[in-house]
């Protein structure tokens, strides 16, 4: 057995089944590039689902934790230590909002999003106990926890794991009229991406979110947006809702916070808004720890230089034209996504999107299928415009091959 084979056997033989990766074992990894445990490079076109917009490896934030790692890494929430204040004022200051609060996961942060919306249904805006509504869109993608999957429409994250979480309705994404029509005196918030990662990189009709703020402004409603995948320099702009100039209630973040090193997530709002909680309401062990918070506050301090935006942009201007080249020679049904962000759907005689993946792995380039058809790219924002050139010729060469 080849050191890949032997890897992959011994996960097979030992985990749970939850995932069906690529058959590649990553060894080692260093900018938009990853190393596997034969020696073979991949041009990293996923980058973690966003997680790793700065890249594997990323000295600053390498560096950044090092210096924290020798300093002090936990003191969970029941003392104070002394990165937690930078944190919270700085990524306040870089959402434009006043209060933060930390926890780990992704998923973490949309189940504290939707329990501090109840919890300001109830206290703020006056909502009968126990009735509180937050309003989803279909296709979403928040995560796994078993209320989450309890307002997915994706069977398989949502079926074997009932009885399901109450409290939340579900229209379609981009129908504004819809959205209108479930908002009632009981609706407390109304939770979307501004992209939908998870369905293929879904971008709402141009206008939606706008109308969204709109509504929700004007029927005393949250409006959350879950920025997880596509906040954070990800679509060109610090936050997804910035291309239709809109300012959410709350930002759900994630994913890039933690930088590839460690998991970070917040949720960050008005005080109005996270002011409704005391002491011993919520809490996490790790949330917000010194380790988090150095390697966060550096993601800020990079973010806030606009370099890695402007990067996206430009770049992602690039790979959706040269994706629009694609489509129209046929090999590809359609193209969506914003900055350096595609969703590519396959004509289904060039193969389903796993067995793309499969053949683009074997060119030395990784990314991931998702839907059967549909394959996304989302490569580091440091990708350099040679190396994402040469990934899409990979993939020109396996659809026109």
């Amino acid at each position: 057995m080849t050191s890949t084979e032997r890897g992959i056997a011994a996960a097979e033989a030992h985990s749970a089944h939850n995932y069906h990766p690529l058959p590649v074992v990553v060894a080692t990894a260093d900018g938009a590039w990853v190393t596997d445990v034969e020696g073979r490079r991949y041009l990293d076109m996923l980058a973690g689902y966003s997680a790793l917009n700065f890249g594997h490896g990323n000295r600053r934030l390498l560096d950044a934790a090092t210096a924290q790692l020798e300093r002090v890494t936990l003191t969970s929430r029941a003392f104070h230590h002394d990165r937690f204040a930078d944190f919270c004022t700085q990524l306040a200051e870089l959402c434009g909002m006043e209060l933060v609060l930390p926890m780990n996961t992704g998923a973490e942060a949309v189940e504290t999003a939707v329990k501090t919306a109840r919890k300001w249904g109830y206290k703020v805006k006056g909502v009968p106990d126990g009735r509180a509504k937050i309003i989803v869109a279909d296709n979403n993608f928040h995560g796994r926890t078993t209320t989450i999957v309890s307002f997915s429409t994706d069977p398989e994250a949502r079926a074997d794991f009932g009885p399901y979480t109450p409290g939340f309705e579900i229209v379609p994404y981009g129908d504004l009229a819809a959205l209108e029509a479930a908002v009632d005196a009981d609706t407390v918030a109304v939770l979307l991406e501004p992209i939908q990662g998870e369905a293929g990189v879904l971008v709402p009709p141009p206008g939606y979110l706008a109308g969204v703020r709109e509504l929700t402004r004007s029927r005393n409603v949250l409006f959350i947006a879950d920025e997880i995948q596509s906040g954070l320099g990800r679509t060109g702009r610090t936050f997804a809702c910035e291309h239709e100039g809109v300012v959410p209630d709350m930002y759900v973040l994630g994913k890039a916070l933690g930088g590839g090193v460690v998991p970070v997530s917040a949720v960050v709002s008005p005080r109005e808004v996270l002011g409704v909680y005391a002491p011993g309401e919520h809490g996490s062990t790790f949330g917000g720890n010194p380790l988090a918070c150095a390697v966060a506050l550096e993601v800020i301090a990079m973010l806030r230089t606009g370099e890695f935006q402007q990067r996206a942009a430009e770049l992602g201007e690039h790979l959706h034209s040269e994706l629009a080249q694609l489509a129209a020679g046929g090999a590809v049904a359609a193209v969506r996504g914003r900055g350096l962000w595609a969703g590519v759907d396959i004509n289904p005689s060039r193969g389903t999107g796993r067995e793309i993946s499969e053949q683009l792995m074997a060119r030395g380039v990784l990314v991931k299928d998702t839907h059967g058809s549909t394959i996304r790219l989302a490569p580091p924002l440091v990708i350099s415009k040679e190396d994402l050139d040469w990934g899409l010729d990979q993939l020109r060469g396996v659809l026109e091959g």
